[in-house]
């Protein structure tokens, strides 16, 4: 339906391969044209004098020239040389723009479009290193392509977001405990110096559970042995203090 905002000529074209089976019945053509017109383009249809079209090339040119101010404008093709990826632009977003530019380019340049399209990319980008190193001959190889990598990239998107949600979920949820690990220098831990990790389980804070003074914390001693600590620079003065948080224990 043409409402008088698009270009006229090409809504003509488009009737006409609509209407290719009946392209020699002129008086067919003239009485279907009014049918894909909007309101405001009715008014100028209806407002055509009695006589004054005696073919649809006369109708299709009247029309054209009422409303040629909505005409595509054709870009040039350094237009094309403006265009490049902007910073945490997604690939997909890029091409889209760049293949809408192109369309709006009147000619074929394929070789222009595959070098330009390849410059506007960023030099770290995998894609364009892919086209320096195996460059396409064609457009059709270009497309498919950015389709690759396109996908790479949405795959990416999945992953990182994956990984937000879970750390999301895992930073949420209160510890189940504490897991402090302190290994000390000898001599300086009394008669077992390495019987020096052990276990705190967080006591639950209920008000109807027993006094504070029947809650104890749990502790369960774990020991290490001479050869856990080969590897390690032996004395050292200060204390090493490591807290991760695993299987829900900090």
């Amino acid at each position: 339906m043409y409402n008088g905002r698009t270009d006229p000529v090409e809504h003509v074209s488009h009737f006409n391969l609509r209407m290719a089976v009946h392209s020699k019945n002129e008086a067919l053509m003239c009485k279907v044209f009014p049918s894909n017109l909007g309101p405001v383009v009715m008014r100028w249809f209806d407002g055509l004098g009695v006589g004054s079209i005696d073919s649809f090339k006369e109708l299709t040119q009247a029309f054209g020239s009422c409303f040629i101010t909505c005409s595509r404008i054709s870009r040039p093709l350094d237009s094309l040389l403006s265009l490049s990826m902007r910073e945490r632009e997604t690939l997909k977003t890029y091409s889209d723009r760049y293949w809408e530019m192109v369309n709006e380019i009147d000619g074929n340049f394929n070789d222009v479009t595959i070098r330009t399209f390849k410059v506007g990319l960023p030099l770290e980008h995998d894609l364009r290193k892919s086209l320096i190193g195996k460059p396409v001959t064609n457009v059709r190889q270009l497309m498919d392509q950015i389709d690759k990598y396109k996908r790479v990239e949405e795959d990416q998107q999945q992953g990182d977001q994956s990984r937000s949600r879970a750390q999301g979920n895992a930073s949420s949820r209160p510890s189940l405990g504490t897991i402090n690990v302190i290994f000390a220098a000898p001599g300086r831990t009394g008669s077992q110096p390495s019987r020096i990790m052990f276990i705190a389980r967080i006591a639950v804070d209920d008000s109807n559970s027993e006094p504070k003074k029947a809650r104890m914390e749990i502790r369960s001693t774990l020991s290490f042995s001479d050869e856990d600590k080969v590897g390690t620079i032996q004395p050292h003065d200060d204390a090493l203090v490591v807290t991760l948080r695993i299987g829900g224990m900090m």
